[in-house]
């Protein structure tokens, strides 16, 4: 019964060809079978059933609905559900549970939807493998030997494996747009401030985002409209004429494999044929930003983290430990630096921005890594994963434009890439635009491969 993206699940709703109760029951009885994949940590059976009874009754009496009445959705688990344990992928907080919700849930909820449960991640969402030491490493649903990407790993597995209709991530370094692309669904990172990160386990305040994942643009562009109030979806049309897609010339040309520039280089030329305008531009990022980016969030988590590691060292992931104890090299004049030098890029990249629409750029460079393997093998040299995966992605959280991660293909041994459009602040309606025309005409067939996973 499952398969369904949400938009026509919802319209399945109103036609009363199929029941929330029916669909609910349907997933709750997919996850419990596919739990050896490590996706959920919690999973919300109890409270899931009673919501979906009350969006069944309100479908067949007609009464007033939500936009995402009788949804099954689930959350990463650093987003605060008040009532359902939140461990934010640590054994520190294994047994927390919040008496508050976050905000960005609670649009979620108030919508209509079924919490399902959380979703499994990096601890604390300090990487990008979802290697997670204490609920199990996430399996890709493409290839249970590799990772499905981080931090929101769960996230981005969950869709992929059809465990949940939508999703909802945080992002600091990527980590929306990272699991989007490593398990081939649709992730989007707004501009900051956009959807409220409040209510989250955070790294940065100067760097996390909260977001959607989504099995297509179409439903990406209704759940944005249910957040800001605004119709995106009505004004989708395959005709991008005339857009100016800038193509970095420097920085993005980095940690990026053959099979994957092949890719790329393919996308550009199918971007022109549905009429937008390339155009070759140099771009103001360099590898010292990542230095910044890096000096803002090591400082900042382990400020948040202080108490805990007082309190509960032990208990924390050796990788986490590590990045905490790393804030020892950094001076207050380091912070207060880092913070200036993000200001300006935030400001050059507003100006690139008067000269093109949007920029594209493969959200990572090479397919993802098998599970326990920390180091990136490419050209004969040796790389640190975390920094080739976040390289993409990471500049614009020190910006905070907004980035969206696309399927546009697949290498390796069956992994998904994703290719990211970013735009000019506050500009998400051009984004899903061009992401939706991409869409509609290149991704028919890879929908329906995504949907014939062995998995399932």
């Amino acid at each position: 019964m499952a398969h369904y993206d949400l938009l026509t699940l919802r319209q399945l709703y109103i036609e009363k060809k199929v029941s929330p109760s029916e669909i609910v029951e349907d997933y709750l009885t997919r996850i419990e079978k596919h739990h050896g994949f490590n996706i959920y940590i919690t999973v919300n059976a109890e409270q899931a059933r009673r919501q979906a009874a009350i969006a069944t009754q309100r479908y067949q009496h007609q009464d007033p609905v939500g936009p995402l009445e009788g949804i099954p959705v689930a959350y990463k688990d650093n987003l605060l559900t008040q009532g359902l344990r939140t461990t934010s992928g640590s054994a520190v907080e294994k047994n927390y549970v919040p008496d508050h919700t976050a905000p960005a849930v609670q649009v979620m909820q108030q919508a209509g939807a079924v919490n399902l449960g959380k979703l499994n991640m990096h601890e604390y969402a300090f990487g990008i493998t979802s290697n997670n030491p204490f609920y199990g490493p996430v399996k890709n649903p493409w290839n249970p030997e590799y990772t499905p990407g981080g931090s929101s790993g769960g996230c981005g597995a969950a869709l992929a494996a059809d465990l949940a209709v939508t999703t909802l991530g945080t992002d600091t370094g990527g980590s929306i747009r990272i699991p989007a692309a490593a398990c081939g669904v649709v992730g989007f990172k707004t501009s900051r401030h956009h959807i409220s990160a409040k209510g989250t386990r955070p790294i940065s305040l100067s760097l996390d985002h909260v977001g959607p994942l989504a099995k297509t643009v179409s439903d990406m562009a209704f759940l944005l409209g249910i957040y800001d109030q605004s119709d995106y979806l009505t004004g989708l049309k395959r005709d991008i004429k005339g857009v100016r897609i800038g193509v970095p010339m420097t920085y993005f040309q980095q940690y990026v494999e053959p099979e994957v520039k092949a890719h790329y280089e393919k996308a550009l030329k199918q971007l022109q044929d549905l009429g937008a305008i390339l155009v070759e531009v140099p771009v103001p990022v360099n590898q010292d930003h990542i230095g910044t980016l890096f000096t803002l969030a090591i400082c900042e988590a382990a400020a948040e983290h202080a108490q805990r590691l007082q309190e509960a060292e032990s208990l924390f992931g050796e990788d986490v430990l590590q990045a905490l104890r790393s804030v020892a090299q950094f001076t207050p004049m380091d912070y207060i630096y880092a913070r200036q030098e993000q200001q300006r890029l935030t400001e050059q990249f507003n100006a690139l921005f008067l000269d093109v629409d949007l920029l594209v750029t493969p959200t990572v460079g090479f397919g993802m890594q098998k599970i326990g393997v920390d180091t990136l093998t490419l050209g004969g040299d040796t790389h640190d994963l975390f920094s080739a995966t976040t390289h993409h992605c990471a500049p614009f959280n020190l910006t905070g434009h907004p980035a969206i991660s696309i399927p546009y293909g697949r290498v390796g041994e069956n992994l998904p890439i994703g290719l990211q459009l970013v735009g000019a602040q506050l500009n998400e309606r051009l984004l899903l635009q061009v992401a939706y025309a991409y869409e509609s005409a290149y991704l028919n067939d890879f929908y329906m491969q995504r949907k014939q996973l062995a998995l399932l």
